[in-house]
């Protein structure tokens, strides 16, 4: 059997953007249902196609491009971002953890969907410039000093700290922006993508059915199995988990997006993503979040507000008109603004829960049983939704291959045992020097000559401190 860091998910080799599966499934393949038809339960019946399994969605609802209230999936900002992100939310270490190598994953997706002209249109992914801008050196926050120092680390395009792109564009100087970098990040157009991820999974052959799964799925499991003749339930529900999976912990922060018209007339066209996390302003709940959504849109932001339930937000509640206001300070051509006529005001509920992202098989005995439960659960994802999609699915496909075999489920880590770059005292200095050359070493084959030159001094120094301790065994 696979572990779940044995099942990758890269564009090309484990799925395919065509419109067929990239493994085509037998009478007898393994059916799986998905609970939830928003980005995390299409990415994830996407890879499970691809992987030869055949499946069913059922949702209570699905993407829609009216005035009516839009999926939470369509909602979100989805600008990828390296955790911690902007909108994410995520603070505790394990989803942290986690959220590097998900993040990642879905990088490689979304830039080669980028990569072809073609694939772009029709996915509505598009790789853009994004900025992110700080009142305060960025050395003086360990937490964006590290993330920093991590994306350079990784495969994450066109990385530079530079102060020009403090002036580069018409910012208000007296907003006390003083430090930035910028990379390239995929943007997403959730309307555009959410509609073709409904038509690629439908063409692999997955059936879309429109019903409210109420309850704990838990109590309902042989019912539900037996009904859709499924052999493993995946719950995707998102906010929808505090019933389903009986998960009291989950709870929404509320979000908001004015959405404006981009097309170059009332301000000078907006191509780039530009971001203040919020604990460079004004409160934790506050940021800048300015993001192109496609060639036409541009969304202004956001907020977070904590377990309000509630979509009735207007452009005169004092949240959005701070949140304007913000947004207009920063950047004060965006006074200019019209607003987008169809859907100005976009909201939604980021669906979080008080401990990690939870990628999981339940846990819970069944009463009726000696075997183990067969749903596995996939959530939490607060507004980091799109970035940790692919990742998250990878580890989904391992969980399913567990729980078709009944063997017993295992709790997700509560505490981390450091891999790759990264460093900790349970490690052994023997531990560390090994994987910090190894990954130096990995590095200096994808970058320039005046990266290599800056590496030299790292690189002797973990090979020195290991053949010291080689020496004293």
């Amino acid at each position: 059997m696979s572990s779940l860091k044995d099942n990758p998910v890269v564009a090309g080799k484990d799925i395919s953007f065509l419109p067929s599966p990239l493994n085509a499934p037998t009478a007898s393949s393994p059916h799986v249902l998905v609970v939830g038809g928003g980005v995390t339960g299409l990415v994830t019946s996407w890879v499970l196609l691809d992987r030869g399994y055949r499946v069913t969605i059922v949702s209570r609802e699905w993407a829609s491009h009216g005035k009516a209230q839009r999926l939470t999936s369509q909602i979100a900002g989805a600008l990828w971002e390296y955790p911690p992100a902007v909108c994410g939310h995520h603070k505790d270490a394990v989803s942290l953890h986690r959220s590097k190598r998900w993040s990642m994953m879905s990088y490689g997706v979304f830039a080669a969907a980028a990569a072809d002209p073609k694939l772009r249109e029709l996915s509505g992914v598009q790789m853009r410039r994004s900025i992110f801008y700080f009142c305060h050196p960025i050395e003086d926050d360990k937490i964006q000093l590290d993330k920093m120092q991590d994306i350079q680390r990784t495969d994450v395009q066109g990385f530079k700290r530079d102060m020009s792109v403090i002036k580069e564009l018409d910012l208000d100087p007296n907003y006390g922006v003083v430090d930035a970098y910028e990379h390239l990040a995929p943007i997403v157009d959730t309307d555009q993508a959410m509609t073709w991820l409904m038509g690629l999974v439908q063409a692999k052959g997955a059936r879309l059915l429109t019903e409210t799964i109420d309850g704990d799925l838990l109590h309902r499991e042989d019912e539900l199995r037996s009904r859709f003749g499924v052999d493993v339930i995946i719950n995707a529900s998102g906010l929808g988990s505090y019933d389903t999976a009986g998960d009291k912990t989950a709870y929404p922060i509320r979000g908001g997006l004015i959405r404006v018209i981009n097309d170059g007339k009332d301000f000078p066209k907006i191509t780039d993503a530009l971001a203040i996390p919020a604990d460079s302003i004004h409160g934790s709940d506050e940021i800048v979040f300015i993001v192109p959504r496609n060639d036409n849109i541009l969304l202004i932001g956001g907020i977070s507000e904590a377990n309000e339930w509630n979509l009735d937000l207007t452009l005169e509640s004092p949240s959005i008109k701070r949140m304007r206001a913000r947004c207009e300070a920063f950047m004060p051509e965006l006074k200019n603004a019209r607003m987008d006529p169809d859907y100005p005001l976009a909201q939604g509920l980021r669906p979080f829960r008080t401990k990690n992202v939870r990628v999981e098989r339940e846990l819970r005995q069944r009463d009726d049983s000696n075997r183990p439960s067969r749903i596995i659960h996939s959530y939490g994802h607060g507004g980091a939704g799109w970035s940790l999609s692919f990742g998250c699915a990878s580890d989904v496909v391992g969980l399913v291959e567990e729980a078709l075999q009944d063997l017993p489920p295992k709790a997700m880590a509560t505490t981390i045992r450091p891999t790759g770059v990264e460093t900790a005292a349970t490690q052994t200095p023997d531990e560390w020097a090994t994987v910090h050359i190894r990954f130096l070493l990995s590095s200096v084959l994808s970058q320039s000559s005046e990266w290599v030159g800056r590496m030299k001094m790292k690189i002797t120094s973990s090979i020195n401190m290991l053949l010291k301790i080689r020496q004293t065994k």
